[in-house]
């Protein structure tokens, strides 16, 4: 089987890396990017050691809001083939709201953080995906469907449109771009501590089959829209919630 590439960003812990590890158990070699080094590298080392082959998942730090460190993965990938970028990076960043200027940098840090971070480490690959064949996959949230996040919510709402957009500029070139949108996943650090014992009862009994969600569900969807398998599937926001909220 010929050499296949994924990247994977914020593939430090939670969902991502989750998402890096099943990429690697298919196969593929992996540059997962996030902003915290040793983080990066505990999971790099372990991913790489759980898919018997050691050395094939490479940690990246960087800030990919920051367009001056985009570099740093171009570099990684050197003159290989991009199969799969995987948009992970990103979070709810909370701020003073009590002040138009704390309004607006809290609005900005969640549109750098979640779609910045996107758009950029995206455009940058863009030359090196493959064609055909590459796939663009972009994780949005519950949250852009049903709202309740505020600016968060409006920044993954803003992955879908693009999304939609990259998907008819790269569908020529075979190449797909999709969405995946979580709902309440357990274990992440998404909510930082914040959950209460109410609030977790709350968010399983809106789901239609009793349960939070794990980071190897979205993993699934991931390796799947990654696949081959998914070659005619582009332009999607596939919701991977439980059934706590449709699609449409």
């Amino acid at each position: 089987m010929p050499e296949r590439l994924a990247v994977v960003s914020g593939g430090a812990t939670g969902i991502g890396a989750a998402v890096a590890a099943g990429l690697a158990e298919d196969g593929y070699d992996i540059i997962v990017v996030g902003r915290r080094a040793d983080l990066l590298a505990k999971a790099a080392d372990r991913i790489g050691a759980e898919c018997g082959r050691p050395g094939s998942v490479e940690a990246v730090p960087a800030d990919l809001a920051d367009p001056a460190q985009l570099g740093r993965v171009v570099e990684a990938v050197g003159g290989r083939t991009v199969d799969v970028v995987v948009n992970n990076a990103g979070g709810y960043l909370g701020g003073d709201s009590s002040t138009l200027h704390g309004v607006a940098a809290q609005w900005r840090a969640n549109l750098d953080s979640n779609v910045l971070t996107a758009v950029l480490l995206t455009e940058a690959l863009r030359p090196a995906l493959r064609r055909p064949g590459g796939r663009v996959l972009l994780l949005s949230s519950i949250a852009a469907q049903r709202g309740g996040g505020g600016p968060y919510s409006a920044a993954k709402a803003a992955l879908h449109g693009w999304a939609y957009h990259l998907a008819q500029e790269l569908g020529p070139e075979q190449i797909t771009v999709n969405v995946v949108s979580p709902g309440y996943v357990a274990d992440t650090e998404f909510f930082d501590g914040r959950m209460t014992p109410e609030g977790h009862q709350r968010r399983v009994d809106a789901t239609l089959v009793g349960r939070a969600g794990e980071p190897a569900d979205i993993a699934a969807a991931v390796r799947y829209l990654a696949s081959p398998a998914a070659g005619y599937v582009t332009g999607q926001v596939l919701g991977v919630n439980g059934g706590s909220v449709f699609g449409r």
